[in-house]
């Protein structure tokens, strides 16, 4: 072998080994874009399973809320003839208070009442209760102790512990304990 033809094998062996060192060096590059796509794919799917979670929670919440509340309507509708049956039953002579047919009506309006409760359905007390414009709406203002609920009109409800219907009521102007004062 001649030193010419020896140099050209050494020269292809060494351009061999760099266009190896390349490939290889091309490949880590490859490798670690592929790397960094896969990360990126990854970050995405799990922030896609969190939005994916919060939405489920989310859908059972507001399922939940329309299933308390579904019977709203229904209930408020309701209201009055709870009230026409309640000032009805207050105003009974006593001659007809003990009667039977007069007790099967009360016992018909512990009925219904029991079933509104059991929806949820709680009456507001407020008679002798500071005013809260969030749950009483003041008729008229009249003799008695300032801010305080001195009459109910119209009795209010809650359900479900939200307002549905709100008391109307009468509130004390507070003349009365001036003139206890004086």
């Amino acid at each position: 072998m001649t030193k010419g033809k020896r140099k050209e094998e050494i020269d292809d062996q060494v351009k061999e080994e760099v266009t190896e060192i390349e490939g290889i060096e091309a490949l880590k590059q490859a490798l670690a874009k592929e790397k960094a796509t896969a990360e990126d794919y990854l970050a995405n799917w799990q922030r896609a399973q969190a939005d994916f979670i919060n939405y489920k929670r989310r859908n059972e919440q507001e399922r939940d809320e329309l299933n308390k509340f579904a019977n709203a309507n229904l209930i408020l509708s309701i209201l009055p003839v709870i009230d026409d049956l309640e000032r009805a039953l207050d105003s009974v002579p006593d001659e007809y208070a003990g009667l039977d047919w007069m007790e099967g009506i009360r016992l018909i309006q512990r009925n219904l009442k029991a079933i509104l409760e059991a929806q949820g359905l709680k009456p507001l007390e407020a008679a002798g209760q500071p005013f809260d414009p969030n749950f009483h709406e003041a008729i008229r203002q009249d003799k008695g102790e300032e801010g305080i609920v001195v009459e109910v009109f119209q009795k209010g409800y809650l359900l479900n512990d939200r307002l549905l219907r709100p008391a109307r009521v009468v509130v004390g102007t507070g003349e009365t304990e001036e003139k206890e004062e004086n």
